[in-house]
């Protein structure tokens, strides 16, 4: 991950109520503020921010989004990404990002 600034955090997943149930983490306020003032240069349309992920042994290429209406970032989580780390919502786990 050379060139990127790596992030541990401890988070929970929530999903939305519109059809399809998007699963999300919402990274920690204070990380987020950070996040935005030194790199939002980097952002692209929405507040879009190319990222790398990793919850235990899984890591993977996916972005975060800026969420004006909770001021923080949001990532969101495939299926896949759950099946292969058992996620289950509510329940307190630790992952990185690499931005």
């Amino acid at each position: 991950m050379e060139g990127k600034i790596k992030y541990k955090f401890t988070t929970k997943m929530w999903k939305t109520n519109a059809e399809g149930s998007w699963h999300f983490v919402s990274l920690p306020k204070a990380m987020s503020k950070e996040i935005r003032a030194n790199l939002k240069w980097q952002e692209e349309g929405w507040g879009r921010m190319k990222a790398v992920s990793q919850i235990d042994e899984v890591k993977w290429n996916t972005s975060i989004w800026f969420d004006t209406k909770i001021n923080t970032y949001i990532l969101p989580i495939k299926a896949e990404i759950r099946r292969k780390t058992r996620l289950e919502l509510d329940k307190n786990f630790e992952m990185y990002i690499w931005v």
